[in-house]
């Protein structure tokens, strides 16, 4: 399966208000995409387009709701009318409720899933005849390491994040059944620094925070870009996500027993923060349009992100290390 090069794809992204859409969005421009964005906020994508074109890019926005298929399918079917095909779909919408499984309301459970899950399904619905129409493309959806390991206080997230992966293997093969060349990537992030804590509903009395470290956002646009050129089936984003994905398949009992240590102070502030509080979760909020959080201390580099990007290289050092220790063996030996 061949993906054009950046330059010469036509993109839409949704979510791209802030966060890992946006950011994402300014690195497709910046490469030469044509980029078509989306989400509630206007104001945000407003501001992201002015920036996109300043700089020399050819972008447009369109308000939609991903909890809306009807409203997803005007934003592809516009994507198509202005630049004459699509060829990556790019889907970074999502939303959350931080509270014990027994505080959480089921309107807002519905909601969570509306948009976390739904959305992302609503979005393959409104992208795929038009990939098909192309001949091929990317679809990109952003899930979560909370798709490997679920998190206590984020059950609705966590239950979207498991439905969404289960979802993308179902599609992917049924695809690939079809003959099709369309590339369906699931990109997981481990905790990464967007306004996302934020946006949310907090019944926890404080700001919530992702469980530290944190990894930067413009790490989860480097994922994007590689996976809308190079075919990927999965794409873990941070070392600590490498680490919780070996740690999950080796002993979830043990992930248990970290998370009962570490599950809940880790996500906490001492900031205090109301349920009545603004958020994002029925209506969007005004402001929150950066790409970046308010956890820039936490944020730690990932080694692991750069050789997932370099196969090649990872491969030889791998094969380097192997034949120098097969040396220092045998040399201990003689």
């Amino acid at each position: 399966m061949r993906l054009k090069p950046i330059a010469e794809q036509v993109v839409a992204i949704m979510g791209a208000s802030s966060g890992i859409g946006r950011e994402a969005a300014l690195e497709f421009a910046q490469r030469g995409a044509k980029v078509a964005v989306s989400a509630r906020n206007e104001f945000g994508l407003k501001s992201l387009v002015e920036e996109i074109v300043r700089a020399g890019g050819e972008a447009f926005f369109v308000v939609a709701d991903v909890s809306d298929l009807a409203q997803l399918r005007q934003f592809c079917d516009a994507t198509v009318a202005r630049y004459g095909r699509l060829d990556t779909w790019v889907n970074a919408a999502a939303n959350g409720v931080l509270a014990p499984f027994d505080r959480i309301a089921p309107e807002e459970f519905e909601r969570v899933i509306a948009v976390t899950l739904m959305g992302q399904v609503y979005g393959a619905m409104a992208a795929l005849p038009h990939l098909k129409q192309a001949g091929g493309g990317a679809m990109i959806h952003i899930s979560s390491m909370e798709g490997v390991r679920s998190l206590p206080l984020q059950s609705p997230y966590s239950t979207a994040k498991h439905g969404l992966e289960g979802f993308l293997e179902s599609l992917r093969v049924e695809l690939r059944h079809e003959g099709l060349p369309i590339s369906v990537t699931s990109i997981k992030p481990a905790v990464i620094n967007t306004p996302f804590y934020n946006h949310v509903l907090t019944k926890l009395g404080v700001k919530p925070t992702g469980i530290p470290p944190y990894y930067d956002p413009r790490l989860v646009a480097q994922g994007i870009l590689h996976t809308a050129e190079h075919p990927t089936r999965d794409y873990i984003v941070g070392d600590v996500g490498r680490i919780i994905d070996i740690l999950q398949r080796l002993s979830p009992e043990i992930a248990d027993f970290l998370l009962l240590q570490f599950g809940f102070i880790g996500q906490t502030t001492d900031q205090p923060k109301a349920a009545s509080d603004r958020n994002n979760l029925f209506e969007p909020m005004e402001g929150y349009t950066q790409v970046d959080g308010d956890f820039g201390n936490y944020v730690i580099p990932s080694l692991s992100d750069w050789f997932a990007r370099h196969p090649l290289l990872q491969w030889g050092t791998l094969a380097a290390i192997a034949g120098l220790t097969g040396l220092i063996i045998s040399k201990s030996r003689s």
